[in-house]
């Protein structure tokens, strides 16, 4: 039986920290969506990465497929490549001033580590470009890339 999808969300959440409150609550409301059973279902399979990343505040990219009969299916991603590389910086935002202050330093290990994180979500899988790609968000973000 071919369920009809009523709606695809793109969602980036904190690993293992979903909550019912606003932004997410509201917009899972609207769409017909069990609140609990999401918030439970998406903790549970991200704990791993929360407990990888010694509880930082690392969003995790998932897709939320929405039937009419308000079932969902959940398919969960990489973490967001800028927030991996603020953990690997261990600092909580970028550069408080664009294009004056360059504080930070990632070493081409850094991106190498990053990009086997995001092996598979990537366009590529050639590690050189997966790296470039890292790259090119970190300098959005004012951070220096090691020669």
């Amino acid at each position: 039986m071919a369920w009809k999808i009523t709606n695809i969300l793109n969602l980036e959440i904190p690993a293992g920290k979903a909550q019912p409150a606003p932004p997410l609550g509201p917009m899972l409301g609207a769409n017909g969506v069990n609140i609990g059973q999401f918030i439970k279902e998406f903790n549970e399979k991200t704990m791993d990465l929360m407990k990888q990343f010694s509880g930082a505040d690392v969003k995790v990219k998932c897709e939320l497929t929405i039937y009419a009969d308000r079932s969902f299916d959940l398919k969960i991603g990489s973490p967001v490549t800028s927030n991996l590389i603020l953990w690997k910086l261990n600092v909580k935002t970028g550069s408080g001033e664009p294009n004056k202050t360059k504080i930070w330093k990632l070493s081409k290990k850094d991106l190498e580590e990053i990009a086997t994180l995001k092996k598979g979500d990537m366009n590529s899988e050639n590690i050189e470009s997966m790296m470039k790609s890292i790259a090119g968000t970190a300098k959005n973000m004012w951070v220096e890339i090691e020669k």
